[in-house]
């Protein structure tokens, strides 16, 4: 949500006109996240988000932005990617793939309780069975292949211990791979960012999940476990808070069971979830792009999730 490319009110204006949304009364950047151009956008009709993406392609959109839809029409509160007027929800705004959606009503919960964590787990759950007959592929961009290409590149910044861990856990998590337990976890689109900023609510209620940018096909396990690493902690020490993991396990359950792989495998996948966010700070603190608005995150808060899960690996569900 850092702004890379600067758009004019008046190229703005004459997008929302190809899309028959109205008069655009304001323009502002948004503040916050990392990978795309993102502006709050203020119209007669509404408020929406303009969406510039700076990484991913033209080919690799549709997934996304269509994922959004079938979701949408089976009932999951997500941003509604807005048409023009041939019927295309994959806009280009100078050069670049564009989109623009529905702005969700209320605003994170970033301290939120164990009723708040049971209401995501629930909705998440739904997500994942209303999202297994979308009929389009694409594998997660950032899953274990990106880590294996990944982390060569930042060691250099990273100290012998630091370096020992990120190494071993690599090891491990291949080898986690290579399992059959592995090869049975179930799998279907995933959101596989659900932090606690890309969750809206209002007055309690669970408004919209957003930000399906690192969406793709994988297991709905790690999909949790990306979920229990933010939603269930405590920021300041990677530590697990039991009541609200507890809640958001039983609420996800209560939707759909968990399978026996699944049982087995998920303190794998919190190691998975932490590793895989560890990788994407590290690289994005260490060789950041120039961007309006952008501020890196720490890599070191997963660092010691990930220590934290290491040293207590059993969970019972």
């Amino acid at each position: 949500m850092a702004v890379y490319t600067e758009v004019s009110l008046d190229e703005t204006q004459n997008l929302f006109t190809q899309l028959g949304l109205g008069q655009v009364t304001d323009l502002q950047g948004c503040k916050g996240g990392i990978e795309n151009t993102n502006y709050f956008v203020d119209a007669d009709t509404g408020r929406y988000v303009l969406t510039l993406f700076e990484r991913l392609t033209h080919e690799q959109l549709p997934f996304y932005l269509y994922l959004m839809k079938h979701l949408a029409q089976r009932g999951i509160p997500v941003p509604d990617p807005q048409a023009d007027k041939t019927g295309d929800i994959l806009l280009t705004v100078q050069g670049k793939p564009a989109c623009v959606v529905n702005c969700l009503r209320g605003g994170s919960e970033l301290s939120p309780t164990a009723a708040h964590c049971a209401t995501v787990g629930a909705m998440l759950a739904r997500m994942h069975v209303a999202g297994r007959d979308y009929a389009r592929i694409q594998p997660n961009l950032r899953s274990l292949s990106w880590w294996n290409e990944t982390i060569p590149v930042v060691l250099p910044y990273l100290t012998p211990d630091q370096t020992q861990l990120i190494k071993s856990e690599l090891a491990y998590q291949n080898h986690v791979a290579s399992s059959s337990a592995y090869k049975a976890l179930p799998c279907g689109p995933v959101h596989a960012d659900l932090f606690r900023d890309n969750v809206m609510f209002e007055a309690g209620e669970l408004t919209g999940f957003f930000d399906f940018y690192f969406a793709g096909v994988d297991s709905f396990l790690f999909d949790i476990a990306v979920c229990l690493n933010d939603w269930c902690i405590d920021l300041e020490t990677g530590s697990t808070n039991t009541e609200r993991q507890s809640a958001f396990l039983q609420a996800y359950q209560s939707e759909r069971p968990f399978e026996a792989a699944e049982q087995q495998l998920l303190p794998a996948m919190l190691r998975a979830g932490a590793l895989r966010f560890w990788i994407s700070r590290l690289w994005d603190f260490h060789l950041p792009r120039e961007a309006s608005l952008l501020k890196a995150h720490d890599p070191s808060h997963f660092e010691r999730v990930l220590r934290e899960r290491i040293s207590k690996l059993a969970i019972h569900l």
